[in-house]
């Protein structure tokens, strides 16, 4: 899981900011925002323009740099305006059992400008792009040390300026080697590729902007009783409809609301369902490998009570996922579904503090944490 995320001169974060989910109490409530000591549920409140869509891109960075999936796709504007320096600093920090992997890099318009890996506190490799310094001395550590180092330097030296045309030593490496089951490595892929953010933004709903995308859905909803589930997802959250797929005569499949005449299911289906459905999809395409989700302000269609039951929802069928909820919604700073080491403030200086750490009180189970927030209790660390 992950255990800590820093970043430093990134869009509105000039200074250093650091996510650390290994920063908790002992409360003996709402257990299961935490697992192995480690927090799993978040929910991250601030004023507008603080920067909390900044910040799910930026803790997504690092799929757009093993992958080049697009999560994070080219940034002219992606440092700091007030800053001199000319990088932005990315760190992540993993814990998978008895191992520690700790991924830092700078990033600048053309991609790295620095990368470094350690496991366990030992340096396995660090490449210094701008000042072609390069130090591959424990790649034995990893079973990494047939991989010829002196051909990827030829590669780095062959790139050209065009933007994001740099590629890292870690993708090199994960390209280039076969790994053990029991590799950190291929944990460190696999929690990666697990990890998503999905936003209130309309633009970014694949659903709706992919025809492919569409019929992807519509298949795993013909799978495994996912149709069943998926209704009883909607029904579970508030939304009492019955659904039905049917086969078009061009083999394409489509999705109707289930009335005495049918209803074509995306094309009439209200702005919260929408990103009902847009989440399930999410999560149902990548079910297996949910490792990490940001979740956006996607409760600002719902319901206060759609927006409870989603985050129980998400609490009781995903323990293990690491999620973070970002949201204006007042109701959800509760000791019945949070807790105050998991409840963040993001500030507009660009600071995050829990709860419990932004008052000289002692929180306790029967606070009303929304009633002291709303007063301003906190309000020094807005």
């Amino acid at each position: 899981m992950l255990k800590a995320f820093t970043l430093r001169n990134y869009k509105n974060f000039k200074d250093e900011i650091t996510i650390d989910f290994e920063n908790i109490r002992d409360y003996l409530f709402q257990k299961d925002c935490i697992s192995d000591g480690i927090i799993t549920k978040m929910l991250i409140c601030g004023r507008n323009a603080t920067g909390k869509t900044n910040l799910g891109k930026a803790l997504l960075d690092i799929k757009d740099v093993l992958y080049g999936t697009f999560e994070c796709p080219y940034d002219p504007f992606l440092l700091n305006a007030d800053s001199d320096e000319k990088t932005a600093f990315f760190e992540y920090r993993f814990q998978f059992g008895d191992t520690e992997l700790c991924y830092e890099y700078l990033k600048e318009y053309r991609g790295l400008a620095y990368e470094k890996l350690e496991i366990n506190g030992i340096s396995i490799f660090e490449c210094n792009f701008e000042k072609g310094k390069y130090n591959f001395d424990h790649l034995n550590y990893v079973n990494a040390e047939t991989i010829n180092t002196e051909y990827y330097l030829e590669n780095v030296k062959s790139c050209t300026d065009i933007p994001g045309s740099r590629f890292t030593f870690l993708k090199w490496t994960l390209d280039h080697i076969a790994l053990d089951e029991n590799s950190v490595l291929l944990k460190l892929t696999d929690y990666v590729n697990g990890m998503s953010r999905i936003t209130a933004d309309y633009r970014e709903f694949s659903l709706l902007s992919n025809t492919v995308e569409e019929q992807n859905f519509y298949q795993l909803l013909e799978k495994n009783h996912n149709l069943q589930h998926f209704e009883d997802f909607l029904n579970v959250m508030g939304i009492e409809c019955k659904l039905k797929l049917k086969r078009m005569l061009n083999r394409q499949r489509n999705l109707y609301f289930v009335y005495d005449r049918m209803i074509p299911f995306l094309e009439n289906a209200s702005s919260g369902i929408l990103m009902l459905t847009e989440l399930y999809y999410r999560i149902l395409s990548n079910d297996e490998n949910v490792s990490f989700l940001y979740l956006d302000g996607i409760d600002s269609f719902f319901h206060y009570e759609a927006a409870e039951k989603m985050l129980l929802f998400l609490k009781e069928t995903y323990p293990k996922c690491q999620i973070i909820l970002t949201s204006h919604n007042t109701r959800l700073l509760t000791n019945k579904l949070m807790r105050p080491d998991c409840l963040f403030i993001l500030s507009e200086k660009g600071s995050l503090t829990s709860f419990c750490n932004a008052t000289q009180r002692e929180l306790k189970e029967e606070h009303n944490l929304e009633k002291m927030y709303i007063s301003g209790e906190f309000e020094e660390y807005e």
